[in-house]
């Protein structure tokens, strides 16, 4: 029996067309410029989201960090809501890789508001680090994938901009924002300085992420790209994934977010978990676990053994993610197996 695998949207793999186009995708050198798979990647992808000029890397880590690098200066702060994936998940590579100090802040599911940014932009004075960037995450991973709206977004980007500080989007799963609010993802992609996005999770590639912003910047990101070791050769092969991943797999996210809401709505009936099922409206469903029954690991565990996968996300809280491999049939038997499992360990 195939497990119902909702640790992450990372775990897809490609499709049947994917496949093919892999199989069939001209390629050259892209380090030369030469790669004609790739080149229609950047310049889609660019177009999708309302830049002038895209580049491709292997990860959204890369993706993001060759982004901070572009942008900073040696020495300078970047502001960042506490529970952002750049912040925690992604090795220290602000301080090691640009140099630069990070100040979180704390959000609201997530989300910074307004005033909070512009309080947080340090003055002019020789004691202080300068504010050098501002960094958005939409969907937000550890708020159980909560989105930013457009007038959200455009007012963020105004504060900072009137500071003179620019502005990066982590936009990982940032099409399923858009889907989640049924707004073209320019309208929250557009206001950025930069913006980079995942293939490889609810797209379903399986390998790769976009930076978009203007042409002079992803020029010089091409530059911190070769510094972290991620130019690459004939990978239009992975490319053409890619490019069929944003032709086709954004317009199925909604399916998606329905089957997360299916999720949640069961998973708020169980006695030991706490969710509110109105704050999952994309496709991640993050619920508490009560100590008086038993811990994350311990229920994870077992549920592991009725051949459903899901992640901790510390001692008492787990995280499901759907995606277009897990169907509604696979979320009645998840449903099924968490009833059986909680009985077993009560």
């Amino acid at each position: 029996m195939t497990a119902v695998d909702l640790r992450s949207d990372t775990v897809t793999r490609p499709t049947a067309r994917m496949r093919r186009a892999m199989a069939e995708a001209e390629v050259g050198d892209d380090v030369y410029g030469e790669d004609p798979t790739i080149n229609r990647l950047q310049e889609l992808a660019a177009e999708m989201v309302g830049h002038e000029s895209a580049l491709f890397v292997p990860s959204g880590t890369m993706g993001n960090q060759a982004a901070l690098m572009t942008h900073t200066d040696r020495g300078q702060e970047i502001l960042l809501e506490e529970q952002s994936h750049i912040f925690l998940y992604e090795a220290g590579g602000a301080a090691l890789l640009s140099g630069c100090q990070t100040r979180t802040l704390p959000g609201d599911k997530g989300r910074l508001a307004p005033e909070q940014v512009r309080e947080a932009i340090r003055d002019e004075n020789m004691h202080f680090p300068r504010t050098g960037l501002l960094c958005l995450e939409n969907t937000h991973n550890r708020a159980g994938g909560t989105v930013l709206s457009a007038d959200m977004t455009q007012n963020l980007v105004e504060v900072a901009h009137d500071a003179g500080i620019k502005v990066h989007l982590d936009g990982a799963r940032v099409f399923n924002a858009a889907c989640a609010q049924d707004v073209d993802v320019t309208k929250l992609t557009a206001p950025v300085d930069s913006v980079q996005f995942c293939l490889s999770k609810g797209l379903a590639a399986p390998v790769g992420s976009v930076i978009a912003g203007s042409a002079e910047f992803i020029q010089e990101c091409m530059r911190a790209r070769k510094v972290l070791g991620g130019a690459m050769r004939q990978a239009g092969v992975l490319a053409a994934a890619g490019v069929v991943a944003l032709q086709e797999m954004t317009r199925r996210l909604e399916q998606d977010h329905e089957n997360a809401s299916r999720l949640a709505q069961a998973v708020a009936e169980m006695k030991p978990f706490s969710v509110d099922p109105d704050d999952v409206c994309t496709n991640i469903v993050a619920f508490d676990v009560d100590p008086e029954w038993f811990t994350a690991p311990e229920f994870l565990h077992s549920l592991r053994q009725r051949n459903v996968l899901a992640n901790p996300v510390h001692q008492q809280r787990i995280r499901m993610v759907t995606h277009y491999q897990i169907s509604s049939e696979d979320i009645s038997d998840a449903v099924e197996a968490m009833h059986r499992t909680i009985g077993e360990l009560k």
